[in-house]
């Protein structure tokens, strides 16, 4: 595996991907109330933020508390942040994955 070369990708077709998302929907990607990624690692969702100017809190992290689990992690991280409060209704939510053979996709949901 080329660490690298992996992050690079993540991060490129992660931002890529929530910038077509937010474009197809109409609405600009700051006014986007939460990022929900996919929980790689927080390398990678720091550097998605970074490469979109937007501040790392938007973006639910549970990394520390779940690990990377693969395809549950979407659905894991969006539990967390409607539970505690910080999503709520009529919240515009990001929802991006990674699969394990470097694909990606990703939704614009209005919570």
């Amino acid at each position: 595996m080329q660490g690298k070369e992996v992050f690079k990708h993540a991060v490129i077709n992660i931002a890529d991907s929530i910038t077509a998302s937010a474009a197809e929907a109409g609405v600009a990607v700051g006014d986007i109330d939460w990022f929900v990624p996919h929980q790689a690692n927080q390398r990678i969702l720091d550097g998605t933020a970074r490469r979109l100017h937007l501040p790392g809190e938007r973006f639910i992290s549970t990394i520390a508390e779940h690990g990377n689990t693969s395809a549950a992690s979407v659905p894991l991280a969006l539990a967390v942040a409607v539970a505690d409060g910080r999503i709520k209704r009529g919240d515009l939510v990001l929802l991006e994955a990674m699969g394990g053979g470097l694909t990606w996709g990703a939704a614009l949901v209005r919570w």
